[in-house]
């Protein structure tokens, strides 16, 4: 029997930033998926659901997804898992971000490396990394059963910016047309902010009606999103 997954999606900051709570029902080990703008309210969030936090899920590095993730380790002890290629963006991205080094720091010298098709066990629950680069070098999605936490890679009917320093549109023609259109059509997106009108969607709605899915060619793809 395939343990309970335990899901609560929260709103805030004043970019409609989705941060997650998801954990094992039976274990009540949990993590946060990109911890940013309001640590105390996430913390009283899971003790009130009876969640302990020993992960941290960060989908990208930019600052509105990860402004908490200090705050959050230094009070949890919490494991925090990025992709390698994602930390090293990061370095490398910091000052045009306006990022403090000493931030950029704290995150990139305090984390387990994810890679593509890793499994990581909350409790019982497994969660794997699916590697979806395109809004920058090393995001990642995770996929927890039937559900998706797609970070800035796939929004509902949209997806995420190409023309930030590190974007690749070519990868992100990859990351939605290929690699996440070949989930189950039930696969649950639970994306990185509130963008849509919707707070969720499917693999298979999104396939019909979001039009960065459409695609068929790479480089009609990329000519359309304004590269060369």
């Amino acid at each position: 029997m395939q343990p309970r997954l335990v899901l609560k999606q929260m709103e805030i900051g004043s970019m409609m930033n989705f941060v997650y709570l998801v954990g094992c029902a039976k274990t009540r080990q949990a993590a946060v998926v990109d911890p940013a703008w309001d640590i105390p309210f996430i913390r009283d969030t899971a003790q009130e659901m009876g969640l302990e936090i020993g992960h941290v899920f960060l989908t990208h590095g930019h600052p509105d997804h990860i402004n908490g993730l200090p705050e959050l380790v230094e009070a949890t002890h919490a494991r925090v898992h990025l992709h390698s290629l994602e930390a090293a963006y990061m370095r490398q991205m910091a000052a045009q971000f306006g990022v403090p080094e000493v931030f950029v720091d704290l995150v990139t010298g305090n984390y387990e490396a994810v890679s593509d098709g890793e499994e990581i066990m909350l409790g019982e629950l497994p969660v794997r990394v699916l590697h979806t680069p395109g809004h920058t070098p090393g995001s990642v999605c995770y996929l927890a059963w039937d559900s998706l936490f797609s970070g800035d890679t796939l929004f509902i009917n949209a997806c995420g910016r190409v023309d930030l320093p590190g974007s690749d549109p070519a990868a992100m023609w990859f990351s939605l047309n290929r690699r996440l259109a070949a989930l189950d059509d039930g696969t649950v997106i639970y994306p990185g902010h509130n963008y849509g009108g919707r707070r969720s969607s499917t693999i298979g709605e999104q396939r019909r009606s979001n039009p960065y899915m459409q695609y068929e060619s790479e480089q009609e793809f990329v000519r359309d999103m304004g590269g060369d």
